[in-house]
């Protein structure tokens, strides 16, 4: 390890201001924009039904304006990225989460489900990927783009964007919609040439939160907090019970912006049913008919958590989700992340984290995920990434405090000793 940290962040977001991703666009699709467009507008009722806090919204753009410009500024991004001290990133779309001015044409980005418009939603993903493969190739040792493809009608040309995609530079992996409906769920056999592709072109399947079932929340904004990081967990499971890592070892699942505090309890719940724990001995052998190991076997092999703005209560349990699962996130340039502020924020987090732990967390794991250079960015990571003393790690507080972690170490996963 060099003096100072490697830090990739797992959970970064690019996209143009919505009318430039005009020129993107097939040209049989961009008279449809234009009315998408126009229809976008009624996003504004969003502040008069208090879904939005304008308050807010005017006070972080006048704050940022400028930084917020390198959500589709390569130069500025990297300025950015640079202040944060953030050597590599992974990058998803729509730049704006506040009033969702920079977001994948025809709803490809964050929020795509399988009810809306295939041929317009395969259309905006082209789109944007085409756009982002340009931005990765001015900084392409610091960026890892992932692809939107839309991959619930047509398995085919989902299978071709994924290739075309990866071609273009796009190695980050790839972005499906974490709701299908009406299409069938993802332990569907329809959906393997996917799942092969991507283990052939060591591009990551990835799910981040965004979609939810917005229909049935009606202004109850509080509902769609409770319930949307599931809707991005659900496919985990459906993937894992399903025999889909089984079969192919080789693919590997990311589970982006939806915290890791799930991870220990949906592992150790489900380790014991398949060790048929006193609750699942009543189950036939179908439950564990597709799989060989424990799921937290395929978990720890197959699958990671980009984990934006790790938070303490999540270091806590860091044993029992797993180290190595872990990949620390700063989701710029949104302002539930920690950009601006991400030295302090990390800071307060890791404090207290052995060093080699937080080498793994802050980018370890993250290079490994998606085949980042490390020799590459070391001159970058040496001009901007943050200390060990710049964290606090090694005041004798610190230190001391260190001491805590070796019963947490010792038990590991508790329900595996």
């Amino acid at each position: 390890m060099t003096s100072r940290y490697l830090v990739i962040s797992s959970d970064c977001h690019a996209g143009l201001p919505n009318a430039e991703y005009r020129d993107w666009l097939d040209s049989e699709h961009r008279e449809t924009f234009d009315t998408y467009l126009a229809e976008r507008q009624r996003m504004a009722e969003l502040a008069g039904r208090g879904l939005l806090n304008e308050e807010f919204a005017e006070e972080w753009h006048r704050e940022n304006e400028e930084g917020l410009r390198g959500g589709w500024d390569a130069a500025r991004r990297d300025k950015e990225l640079d202040a944060d001290g953030v050597a590599g990133e992974v990058i998803f779309p729509d730049a704006d989460a506040v009033t969702a001015g920079a977001s994948a044409p025809f709803g490809a980005g964050l929020g795509q489900t399988g009810e809306l418009d295939p041929v317009l939603l395969m259309a905006g993903a082209r789109a944007h990927n085409r756009w982002l493969a340009e931005l990765c190739a001015a900084s392409p040792d610091r960026r890892a783009g992932v692809a939107i493809v839309p991959v619930l009608h047509d398995v085919d040309a989902a299978v071709a964007e994924i290739t075309r995609a990866r071609q273009s530079g796009l190695r980050g992996g790839i972005l499906i919609p974490s709701m299908w409906a009406p299409y069938p769920p993802y332990h569907d056999a329809r959906y393997d040439p996917v799942w092969a592709a991507c283990a052939d072109l060591e591009m990551p399947v990835h799910v981040h939160s965004g979609a939810a079932d917005r229909e049935q929340y009606g202004e109850h904004v509080g509902i769609y907090v409770a319930e949307v990081r599931w809707w991005s967990m659900r496919p985990l499971w459906f993937l894992l019970w399903a025999g889909t890592f089984e079969r192919y070892d080789r693919l590997r699942f990311v589970v982006t912006e939806c915290g890791a505090f799930w991870a220990a309890d949906l592992l150790w719940t489900s380790d014991i049913a398949y060790d048929r724990e006193h609750a699942a001995k009543k189950l036939g052998s179908q439950l564990t008919a597709n799989l060989a190991m424990r799921p937290s076997a395929y978990f720890d092999r197959n699958c990671g958590i980009g984990a934006s703005n790790t938070r303490r209560r999540e270091l806590e349990r860091r044993y029992e989700i797993g180290v190595g699962n872990i990949m620390w996130g700063n989701d710029f340039p949104h302002p539930e992340g920690t950009w601006p502020h991400t030295r302090e924020w990390l800071r307060d987090a890791f404090w207290d984290i052995p060093e080699d732990e937080t080498a793994q967390m802050l980018g370890g794991s993250a290079a490994a995920m998606y085949g980042f250079d490390v020799a590459a960015l070391a001159s970058v990571a040496e001009r901007i990434g943050p200390t060990p003393d710049e964290l606090g790690q090694r005041t004798p507080e610190a230190v001391a405090a260190c001491d805590r972690w070796a019963d947490p170490l010792a038990a590991g996963r508790p329900w595996l000793a």
